[in-house]
Formats: C-alpha cells, structure tokens, sequence
C-alpha cells in the first residue's frame, strides 16, 4: 500500500497537485508567522526560537527573494501538472515532464529555504540554483511537448480556434505562454548572476523613487513582473480547457492571447534599453485581459444556459439566471475573479499610472511602496485562489461542500483584497489625521478574510491527508482509474481521468 500511495503523490495529476499544495501550504502556514500581527503578539520570537532560523536583519531582502522564488516555482509547477492533464501530449512526454518538475521544485523549495532562513551554507544554494535549473529543464520539455504544428494535434471541429490548415490556437497559445516563461526566467537568472558582481539583493518597492536604476536593477523588476503575468496567462489558458471555451469568442480570443503574451513579453523584456517600455507592456496586457473577458462571458453565459436547460418549471426570468449562473461557485468563481482583479489591480494600476507625478509622488515614499506591495500580493493571490477553485474540482467535490469550499473562497480573499485596496488608497478619501480608524478596520477585514481563505484550504488538505491514509480511500480509486499498467506500456497518448471528471471537466474535444 505504500508503494501504491507514493506512486499515486509522485505520478498522478491529482497526487502531484495535492503533493505541491500542501508543500505551499506548509511553507506559507510556518513563514506565515514571521510577519504582520504576528511580530506584535511575539509569534514570530517563538517560531524563530522553535525552529533555530538564523533572522539577521541585513540579509531581510535575500531571504524575501529566496521564500518568493521557492513558492513562485511550486505553482509554476502545478500549473505544469495542469497542462500536461488538459493539453494531449505523448505519454511518455507526459511522465519526464511533470517527473522533472516534481524533482526541480522540491529541490528549489528545500534547499532555498535551507540556505536563506537557515544558515547560508552555500552547498545548499548551490542547490537551490541546481533545483531552478532543473525546472527550466522541465519548461524546455513541456514546451516541445505542447509544440502545435505536429499533424496529430491538428483541430478539424469548427467550434475551436483554427488556422485554415488545422493547427490548434489554444494548443499555439499554449506553446507561447511556455516560450516566453522560458524567456522571461532567462531574463532574471542572466541577472542573478551578476550578484556581487555589480548587483546587489533589493526588493523592488525600495527602488520606486530612485531617478536612475541600473541595467540589472531594471531587468530583476521587468523580470518579477513578466513571470507573474505569464503565471496569471497560464491559469487563465487552463481553465479555459477546463470549462471548454470554444465558438466564436474562443476564435477571437485565441489570436489576441497569442499576440498580447508576445508583446508583453517584449515589452518586459525591453525595459532595461527603452524608456517607452511600459506603452509595450499596456498595449500586450489590454489584448490579454480581452481574451480573458471573452472566456469569462463565455464560462456564465455557458453556465447560465446549462442551469436554466436543468430547471422543470421553466422559468427564464432575471432571477432563474442569476440562480442558474451562481449554481456552481466553482466554475462561477474563476471568472468573477478574474473580474474582480480589475478592482483590486487592473484599475488601480491603471489610475496610478495616470496619476503618478499628479498624486502618488507627493504621498511619503512609504504610501506608495505599501501600493505597489499589495498590488503584486494581490494579483498572485487572486492567481492562487482560481488554481484552488480548479483543484477543488478536479477532486471531486460535489454537492454542500463543493458550494460551501467555493463561496468560503470567494468571498474570504475578496473581503481580504478589497480591505488591502481600501488600505491601499486611503490617502486618497481620509486625512492624515484620520488614517488609523481606516487602517484598523481595514486590517482587521483582511485578516477575518485571509483566515477564512486559510482555514477552507486546510479543511481540504486535511480532508485529502486522511484520506490518503485511508485503505479504501478516494485515492485508492483516483490511483487505479491512472491505469500505470497501459500508461507504463506506452498506450495512453493523453492521460485521462475518471469517467465523473471527464463530464464536469469536459476537456475531451
């Protein structure tokens, strides 16, 4: 039976996804408590003290970049798991991909926070690059993997985007997200390594004000910008397989995806020799976030008319609608948040951009990093609650608790970032002398929403950890419906899930 647990955590989807989480959760429950509140109530003393972490206050910013990196590849690497599930590829192809990745992330995870947190033996960072290297490696796999102009991976059905020869867009989209991921990490380990060597470990809110950055300050900033927006394209890419966008949005979207990931791409790129690098950069990003409106309307108008084709009374008024698109919060919820991200990020970085010189330049230095400090935590947050929602799916979750899971979701981080946007802005509507009722009731909303996110993610780790110890468990059923006998054989070219997955998920074309 431990054989069968093990291969079931290291070689199926569901296993592999649930093996990342609860890494990511582990990390962000103890590395949670060394900031915030925390510091206040002397948490973070006894967390330090407990676990012998070496807290040297001017190595603050390096062991920051080592705690993001760690993380930031841990979801690239259930993203990974994602598309190798949703996109057909090779058997073979799938199992050295997600295998290598699996292997890059827990040695970059490890062995990261090993060096940055305790004691910086450099074997162990030596490691920590070795374990980024070996996801690169991975990304170079998955994107021959996804290569679109393979005969066998050409679409005949009309409903999906298509060039007049056959070739895939979604599959194209893919390949580009891929390509230009492996860019973009290019782009920053050339710049890491420089370091000391004429660079030097900063955060990026702490260079804001500063008239003159350098070559290397300029590309570790287009560098941690690119890959969280080419995260944000992948999630938004695999959803879209999930809820199967196709018609004529999906033809419409293909394209812009494909050309707005390429310009945003460049204009990340061009940032350390054009100072116009940012009208590139806005130009991609209005053509991304058009794509992922067009899934949107598709995903609820798609969940609209399922629900009313599912009601006995016949009713098809405003009401019935609403009911019928908030069925599911699952499926609802990728696309509100997606919607709910140009609240909380979209539009504020856009009216900060405008208003830069105007308005936040005259704020103290400090106002100004604490918004663009929320702007990235929020993006990669609302990033991290769509792949929540996905997975919560993919593991089946039906009935109450499917409805209970996703609305706890949704609304606990929309609480959450709509406080830290308040939080954000408030010199904007409160005085100076004003702020602290603001700021303690702002504070206080994100934590109630912060903990009700954490505490439904932990319901479900828990949930599936004892499950996994169970004799007769849902693992055991999710392991045999892998079939590792025909994969192992070469049989399966696409790997499949169980028959009840198949029809909510609805990824066979």
């Amino acid at each position: 039976m431990l054989r069968e647990r093990t291969r079931f955590l290291f070689q199926s989807t569901k296993g592999l996804i649930l093996l990342a989480i609860a890494m990511i959760s582990l990390v962000t429950a103890v590395w949670g408590m060394l900031s915030g509140p925390m510091v206040e109530w002397g948490v973070r003393d006894f967390v330090v003290g407990l676990t012998g972490m070496d807290m040297v206050p001017a190595q603050r910013e390096g062991r920051i970049i080592m705690l993001y990196h760690t993380i930031a590849i841990a979801v690239i690497a259930i993203e990974t798991y994602m598309i190798t599930d949703l996109v057909p590829m090779k058997g073979y192809q799938r199992t050295t991909i997600n295998a290598t990745v699996t292997a890059g992330y827990l040695m970059t995870m490890v062995f990261g926070l090993w060096f940055g947190y305790f004691g910086q033996n450099f074997v162990f960072h030596g490691l920590f690059l070795f374990g980024q290297s070996v996801t690169y490696f991975a990304g170079i796999l998955l994107a021959a993997a996804l290569w679109p102009w393979k005969q066998e991976y050409r679409v005949q059905d009309p409903d999906y985007a298509r060039t007049p020869g056959g070739i895939d867009l979604e599959r194209a989209a893919f390949f580009t997200m891929a390509v230009a991921t492996l860019g973009s990490a290019l782009f920053g380990a050339v710049t890491g390594s420089y370091w000391g060597n004429g660079h030097e470990t900063f955060l990026a809110e702490d260079l804001i004000r500063e008239p003159h950055k350098t070559v290397l300050q300029k590309s570790i900033i287009g560098h941690l910008h690119i890959m969280l927006t080419l995260i944000g394209i992948a999630i938004t890419l695999i959803v879209g397989r999930w809820q199967d966008f196709k018609g004529r949005l999906h033809k419409w979207a293909m394209p812009l995806m494909i050309v707005g990931t390429i310009i945003i791409s460049l204009g990340a790129w061009s940032v350390v020799v054009v100072e116009w690098a940012h009208t590139i950069i806005y130009v991609g990003s209005v053509l991304v976030m058009l794509a992922a409106l067009f899934f949107v309307i598709f995903s609820w108008d798609k969940l609209i008319r399922t629900g009313l084709g599912e009601r006995e009374d016949g009713k098809r008024g405003a009401g019935a609608k609403i009911r019928a698109l908030l069925r599911d919060p699952l499926k609802f919820g990728v696309g509100w948040q997606m919607v709910f991200m140009n609240f909380t990020v979209s539009g504020i970085g856009i009216f900060m951009a405008v208003k830069l010189d105007e308005i936040f330049r005259v704020w103290p230095h400090r106002e100004e990093r604490i918004v663009l400090t929320g702007h990235w935590h929020i993006l990669s947050a609302i990033i991290a609650t769509i792949i929540l929602l996905y997975y919560a799916d993919l593991s089946g979750l039906k009935g109450r608790v499917r409805k209970w899971f996703g609305w706890f979701v949704i609304l606990g981080s929309d609480l959450a970032f709509g406080a830290v946007t308040v939080f954000e802005m408030k010199r904007l509507f409160v005085g100076v002398a004003d702020q602290q009722t603001v700021i303690n009731w702002t504070m206080l909303l994100n934590e109630i929403g912060l903990g009700t996110v954490l505490i439904t993610l932990a319901a479900i780790m828990v949930w599936r950890l004892v499950d996994l110890f169970r004799d007769q468990g849902r693992w055991q059923r999710e392991y045999k419906q892998t079939r590792f006998d025909r994969f192992e054989a070469g049989e399966i070219t696409k790997p499949h899930g169980d028959e009840e997955d198949q029809g909510s998920r609805e990824v066979e074309r």
